[in-house]
């Protein structure tokens, strides 16, 4: 069995977390690539140039293979690490959360640190829509105009999603479907290529 499903955010939250002063403010983003990873980053940096820290981890793909955890200055795994943590407990991916340190003037110690770090993330996750998406596997198919019956007969009985179609002489169907049935759409489209 392939796995065809994973779970992500489906809007931003937000979280807070407080210890001896200090104030972590955390955030959480469904994201999709590194490149808007880095946009999103920058805008935080930028938004709260006056924090001391700006740390952040983050978990790409259904596969969940792609991921980082940054500390931003605080010490080693204090930060990145516990937040990422959080992502891996509750299974999420195409996550970003960030957690900005305003210091309070005392120190937490590295215990503090990665409590807090864990909390603000916790609440974000939290204050987070989570739902669960399907991997979807794209099937390109061309096939000759007369042989359209039987394409949306398919198409009828299995359900994917259509996501362009091209009527010509020589027309053009792209679906979407759920990974472990791709397979299966994709010989009977084929069959009738051969009938």
């Amino acid at each position: 069995m392939i796995l065809d499903e994973f779970k992500t955010i489906k809007s931003e939250g937000e979280g807070y977390y407080t210890e001896k002063r200090s104030k972590f403010l955390a955030f959480a983003h469904h994201v999709s690539s590194v490149e808007e990873i880095k946009e999103i980053l920058a805008r935080y940096r930028k938004k709260y140039f006056d924090a001391r820290h700006v740390c952040y981890a983050y978990m790409l793909g259904p596969e969940r293979t792609e991921f980082r955890a940054n500390d931003d200055g605080e010490p080693s795994s204090t930060a990145g690490k516990p937040i990422l943590g959080q992502i891996n407990s509750n299974e999420l991916t195409d996550i970003l959360i960030v957690v900005v340190r305003y210091y309070g003037g005392v120190n937490l110690g590295t215990s503090g640190l990665i409590v807090a770090y864990r909390e603000a993330a916790a609440d974000a996750i939290a204050h987070s829509e989570i739902e669960t998406r399907q991997v979807e596997e794209v099937i390109t198919y061309t096939f000759a105009y007369p042989m359209m019956n039987d394409v949306m007969r398919i198409v009828k009985e299995m359900q994917p999603r259509i996501i362009s179609q091209i009527y010509d002489n020589t027309c053009e169907i792209k679906l979407g479907i759920r990974k472990n049935e791709a397979e299966q759409l994709r010989n009977r489209l084929q069959k009738l290529t051969f009938e």
